[in-house]
């Protein structure tokens, strides 16, 4: 089995979404589950950026991740990072994101799923997911991280390819026991706070940031359902006195 995450720019604007674009891709998540997902939701919201994730075993990857991809199309307010989506990598343009982590098949599907939002595409981007990534390598209980953030085509299963351009990255972990998801979660998001001028952000929040700025959320994605996890990071990391 899977975690598939695929994350894309639809909204009208540049710096948020709306709560009618949200509400439009939550009820039409059921065609995804309806192709064979074990679980599937719109884990963030970062900005002018959406992240659909899905747990799915492997032989059905191809074809969810298709399904995630029309529901996004049925969504969007503007076809903004799908109409880089190409079948002929000499043709892709900047697309949407993708990142997928391998889950033990003798566990719950648990996974943390970070997106991340630019306003100009400001390339350190990758720097910061790459970050996270390495937080996560070798951490106890970790079962898995998606690849890193490169600039090149990229070929994504079941859709197409993107082309180097593609920017707003997504980073998935996936996770063998309960207890392990904060510890995992905060070197994440740690190692990519450690990074100039990237900031963590509530699931929602609009890109209200300088220009030539990150922002992040970080959504704990554990047996279908999403969990905000800026909330109780905030809180953990408040300084008492």
């Amino acid at each position: 089995m899977k975690i598939t995450a695929i994350g894309a720019d639809i909204s009208r604007n540049d710096v948020s979404c709306s709560s009618m674009l949200v509400e439009t891709i939550e009820k039409n998540l059921h065609k995804v589950k309806e192709l064979g997902a074990k679980d599937v939701a719109l884990t963030n919201v970062t900005g002018d950026d959406v992240v659909i994730s899905a747990f799915v075993e492997d032989d059905l990857l191809e074809s969810v991740n298709e399904g995630i991809v029309n529901v996004l199309k049925l969504s969007a307010e503007n076809l903004g990072d799908l109409s880089g989506i190409s079948q002929n990598p000499d043709e892709a343009g900047e697309g949407i994101s993708y990142a997928e982590a391998n889950i033990r098949s003798d566990r719950l599907p648990d996974a943390i799923v970070l997106g991340f939002d630019t306003y100009g595409g400001e390339s350190f981007v990758a720097d910061v997911a790459n970050s996270a990534i390495d937080a996560a390598k070798g951490m106890k209980n970790m079962t898995d991280v998606s690849d890193y953030i490169e600039a090149k085509t990229r070929k994504i299963p079941g859709v197409g390819y993107v082309s180097p351009e593609t920017d707003d990255p997504v980073v998935v972990a996936t996770i063998e026991n309960l207890e392990s998801v904060g510890v995992i979660a905060s070197a994440m998001i740690g190692a990519a706070l450690g990074n100039k001028n990237t900031y963590l952000v509530k699931r929602g929040t609009t890109c209200n940031v300088l220009p030539g700025s990150v922002i992040f959320s970080a959504t704990a994605f554990m047996n279908g359902n999403v969990i905000d996890l800026a909330v109780p990071f905030e809180n953990k990391t408040r300084i008492l006195k």
